[in-house]
């Protein structure tokens, strides 16, 4: 495999865009291909390190290239983006990719395994249903509202009193609105029942993947961190340390600083915002129980609430990176206790 070429894969529905320079010569190679010429196009190409932009099925062409022998680089976008120089085009876009794919250091995004993005589609589902859901029984909570009759807000609470408060709403609102919000309510019902499905899955497959099975025995960290965390993360060797996870996470300070003084700023929130936000809550969890960790209480005396949820939120994903980069099980006086 020729290590010094590189080529920059520009991907689309259907119009690809490849950009590439001769090392002997120095030519700069432009070639558009449609979609069904890609892998044949590639197929006579020696082994070569090809970079693409991680966006939408940029983890399954890696894996179709990666299977002709090439050695795939995907990269995110936001590090491609600065290197389009004028208009952007096709032709740009992958002369861009092909320059971000030299810098060094330049931050890579791991190849997900079939399995791995089949998980993360799985926790998408879940997202979608769970705000359809809260959409849908804050409509009735509004709707209702508007006669005079207040339902609480938790949707534990309303589905346990609104179903025995459907004769005395007859009394209150025309028939043809409740026979609606009855449908509403059925529709709520349905979500309440799919993400219990989806829920099962998910308590399987941690059964079955012993990286979810490792990750779970982490103090706060339940079904939804373990199986999100495995599968977003990808490779752990990708990051070469949990603090580097946990700036992928964006569960670390900003920076701005000018003359040698360095101020730091609120975590960055970069990176995947839904398996932060579960760090976030799992860690928030731990706090509430009230815990007996030495360093929790101490942090949490001479900080607000909210910045020991974070900074806890950074230990939990430095632990999660450590149990699968190391491959041991988690130990509570190698990791730190947190609770």
């Amino acid at each position: 495999m020729n290590e010094h070429s590189v080529i920059g894969l520009d991907i689309a529905k259907s119009v690809f865009q490849v950009h590439s320079v001769d090392t002997t010569t120095g030519q700069i190679v432009r070639t558009k291909l449609r979609r069904k010429q890609v892998l044949a196009f590639f197929a006579k190409q020696p082994p070569q390190r090809v970079a693409l932009e991680a966006c939408g099925s940029a983890h399954w062409w890696a894996r179709q290239l990666a299977s002709l022998g090439h050695r795939v680089t995907l990269l995110p976008p936001r590090l491609v983006r600065p290197f389009v120089l004028r208009n952007k085009t096709d032709a740009a876009d992958a002369q861009a990719i092909w320059t971000a794919a030299q810098q060094p250091g330049i931050k890579v995004v791991a190849v997900k395994s079939p399995l791995q993005q089949s998980i993360l589609a799985l926790h998408r589902i879940r997202a979608q249903l769970l705000k359809m859901r809260i959409m849908q029984s804050n409509a009735v909570r509004g709707l209702l509202y508007e006669f005079g009759i207040i339902l609480p807000q938790s949707d534990r609470a309303m589905s346990q009193q609104l179903p025995a408060q459907w004769a005395a709403l007859e009394r209150q609102v025309p028939a043809f609105l409740l026979e609606s919000l009855r449908e509403q309510w059925q529709r709520v019902c349905e979500f309440n029942h799919q993400l219990a499905a989806i829920d099962r899955r998910l308590e399987h497959i941690r059964q079955q993947d012993p990286h979810c099975e490792a990750v779970s025995a982490i103090p706060g960290v339940g079904v939804l961190t373990a199986t999100a965390a495995v599968a977003a993360m990808g490779d752990p060797r990708t990051f070469r340390s949990g603090r580097e996870f946990a700036a992928w996470l964006g569960l670390v300070p900003r920076q701005s600083g000018t003359g040698g003084r360095v101020r730091q700023l609120g975590i960055s929130k970069r990176g995947d915002a839904y398996l932060r936000t579960l760090l976030m809550h799992a860690a928030r969890s731990i706090i509430i129980r009230r815990p007996n960790s030495t360093w929790l209480i101490e942090l949490l005396k001479r900080r607000p609430f909210n910045v020991a949820v974070a900074a806890l939120a950074n230990k939990l994903a430095r632990t999660i990176w450590a149990v699968l980069a190391h491959g041991r099980p988690y130990e509570p006086l190698l990791h730190g206790e947190f609770t």
